[in-house]
């Protein structure tokens, strides 16, 4: 995935208000980012870090420069805008880059189902001759890194994220494949688990998929800060 932009760096100065962060740029500058991420954002919001941001170049937004990627510890990117995460695994998948799943050209997005009135983040469809051969996936952001390669989900408690869980479970019963995919925009992450301090009903929920036949993968984004892209190539395991 290449951004529309190029990335620009800058210097964070603090996140507040969930939606937005203050950097300084290279002349001394300061500049508000919109930053697209929801979540609590732990242990990637320290001041002083490098963070790189797009400039939309359009004047009817408010904040026309989105936060993309922070350092964290001095050496690992982490790729913070959650809203890529379904677009890189709908890529990596069309690309033939998840083993776990051919590629197809069939790939819808934001289908509702369930019983609980969610959306399934990709429907993909394997059928052939009119006969359908449907695959749930849930996408998951991973961005929290314990250190030691170590990344957790989630990082801070999710009652959607154990709804999803629950709706994965349903849709394996009814015959179809199920599968939660945590996309890792952390280049310092090597394995993921459940973060069971933060929510442990996340976690209770994520094994108990597992053992009921919801497929769970992990994979990392590589980031080129020069070439402003990210991909998913590499595979990890996922300890449960």
């Amino acid at each position: 995935m290449k951004f529309d932009q190029p990335l620009q760096e800058a210097i964070l100065i603090k996140r507040y208000k969930r939606f937005l962060a203050d950097v300084e740029l290279a002349d001394g500058s300061q500049l508000t980012l919109h930053c697209p991420n929801t979540g609590s954002m732990k242990n990637c919001q320290q001041p002083g870090s490098r963070v790189w941001f797009t400039d939309s170049g359009n004047p009817k937004r408010k904040y026309p420069c989105t936060w993309q990627i922070v350092e964290v510890e001095q050496q690992h990117l982490v790729g913070i805008n959650t809203g890529l995460a379904n677009g890189l695994v709908e890529e990596a998948i069309v690309a033939g880059n998840i083993a776990e799943l051919p590629p197809t050209a069939s790939v819808r997005r934001e289908v509702k189902y369930g019983e609980q009135g969610s959306r399934i983040d990709l429907l993909l469809d394997y059928g052939c001759d009119g006969k359908e051969e449907l695959c749930y996936i849930e996408v998951k952001n991973v961005s929290l890194g314990l250190g030691k390669g170590l990344g957790v989900f989630p990082d801070a408690v999710t009652s959607r994220g154990q709804k999803h869980l629950q709706e994965l479970m349903e849709m394996h019963k009814q015959g179809h494949r199920a599968l939660l995919f945590f996309c890792v925009q952390h280049s310092g992450i090597d394995r993921v688990t459940a973060a069971d301090d933060i929510d442990p009903r996340y976690g209770e929920l994520l094994r108990q998929a597992a053992k009921t036949g919801v497929q769970i993968i992990a994979y990392r984004a590589e980031f080129d800060l020069d070439a402003a892209s990210i991909c998913l190539q590499t595979g990890l395991p996922v300890l449960l």
